[in-house]
């Protein structure tokens, strides 16, 4: 693994830039309005017609009680619980309708209830959706089951329902134990919380536990930070992430809140990082694509020694379906090379399925080029690869005549030590690791045309 000491200031602020993050190609930005329901139906047909192929999974609960300030997600903070019953009853429309268009395509190997606060739900409304959603769809022996948890406000009874409903990844957020950026974020989450919530999720069974954390947040410094760090370690959960702040707040709105001074420089965020790496990887953790470690026993660890590691919206994954379908406000859903997302707000995403009708909003149909970047992207971002013989023969391309404009690119990353171009391909190596999402930059079509448009739609990729 790269050690990220070595990485000059100059180097670092040659490379800080803004870019996605591409759990998709294209990424959303690039979605256009005039992409409506009949076009992602006739993407379910395609879709049907492949036979029994698998299908990913994606249910978006939004609720929270309260937004963190720095929350990039799409959520509605209310402490009205009765919100979560309509949302329900429709999500469950949503599925029967979606189910109706796929008759063959029932079975699923990946299912991941995120949000918001999944738990925000009660344990019989959680139980009521995926019973019901189970009426439709078929999960795979195998499948992996994973949930978003907030310590805060998940409870025994949701871990022993989610345990009997076959749940088998739990993720929760941390941040950062530091009292003083839990006060700047908005989000008070005690040591003892956490480790309390870990303890249950272990004795109710569940062995893929993971913790989120952030860097670059408000108030973070690097002593308060190591001590996270250590605690984290002690904790011993089976995955980690460590996120980097996506500070836009010409974007979120919520994130007004934080003064700019409050949040640290470059210098210092990238510190946070090669502090984490640094004390993950010596407490016998493997670093997994641009910002995950898991142990090496763990599927996601063994995946990636493999080559074999994919990634979607859900995040790093190991076996996903060719489609994924997805459900609940604001949810995509990408489906034969159509991407698809739903309804923002709830009024809109209501009145639809009211109507009878799939509450998409925009979405994207790939064409052949967006295809074959996809998947060097995709391959770059978890295996810091791009197999060229892989690509020629699948698209009947000349690799290094379709990619010229790429590969020119990628010099400044040859010469800075950051990527190897070989007969086998284009791999990222030393800190193009790290700088992975810089790297595959190269490879986007979109990209520069939206860089001089000087719109603020990325956060910084350090």
């Amino acid at each position: 693994m790269s050690d990220l000491a070595e990485v000059s200031p100059e180097l670092l602020a040659r490379y800080d830039s803004t870019g996605p993050r591409y759990t998709s190609y294209p990424t959303a930005v690039e979605f256009r309005e005039d992409f409506r329901e009949p076009d992602y139906l006739r993407a379910l047909e395609r879709a049907d017609a492949v036979g029994t192929d698998p299908l990913s999974v994606y249910v978006h609960l939004p609720f929270c009680e309260r937004r963190c300030v720095f929350c990039g997600c799409h959520s509605f903070a209310t402490t009205r619980k009765e919100v979560a019953e309509p949302y329900l009853e429709h999500l469950l429309r949503e599925i029967a309708l979606l189910a109706e268009r796929l008759p063959r395509r029932r079975k699923v190997a990946q299912f991941h209830l995120g949000g918001g606060t999944p738990t925000y739900f009660s344990p019989g409304q959680l139980q009521r959706l995926v019973r019901g959603f189970a009426g439709y769809f078929e999960f795979l022996p195998k499948a992996e089951l994973a949930v978003e948890v907030d310590p805060r406000v998940t409870g025994e009874a949701h871990l022993a329902v989610l345990a009997e409903l076959g749940f088998n990844r739990l993720s929760m957020g941390v941040q950062d134990f530091s009292a003083e950026v839990q006060q700047a974020i908005g989000r008070n989450q005690t040591r003892e919380q956490t480790t309390l919530l870990l303890r249950r999720a272990r004795q109710h069974g569940f062995a893929g536990i993971n913790f989120d954390l952030v860097y670059g947040l408000p108030a973070q410094r690097p002593e308060p930070f190591a001590q996270t760090l250590a605690e984290v370690v002690a904790l011993r959960p089976d995955r980690l992430a460590v996120y980097s702040f996506a500070y836009l707040p010409m974007i979120r709105s919520n994130q007004k809140r934080i003064e700019v001074a409050a949040v640290p420089d470059r210098d210092t965020k990238f510190r946070l990082l090669a502090m984490a790496r640094q004390a993950f990887v010596a407490a016998g953790y493997q670093a997994i694509g641009m910002d995950h470690f898991a142990l090496p026993a763990d599927e996601l660890a063994v995946a990636q020694r493999q080559g074999r590691l994919s990634r979607n919206f859900m995040g790093y994954t190991v076996n996903p379906g060719d489609d994924t379908l997805g459900f609940g406000v604001s949810a995509i859903g990408d489906v034969r090379g159509s991407l698809a997302q739903n309804e923002k707000k709830l009024a809109p995403y209501y009145r639809a399925l009211d109507q009878g009708h799939l509450p998409i909003q925009r979405g994207y149909r790939r064409s052949r080029d967006d295809e074959i970047r996809r998947d060097a992207i995709l391959s770059l971002m978890c295996n810091f690869t791009v197999n060229r013989s892989a690509l020629e023969a699948r698209y009947g391309i000349v690799f290094t005549d379709y990619f010229r404009d790429s590969l020119a690119k990628l010099e400044a990353f040859v010469k800075d030590g950051m990527c190897r171009i070989d007969a086998e391909g284009v791999h990222a190596i030393g800190h193009g690791q790290i700088f992975v999402r810089n790297l595959a930059m190269c490879f986007d079509a979109y990209l520069t045309p939206r860089q001089q448009l000087g719109r603020p739609v990325f956060s910084r990729t350090v």
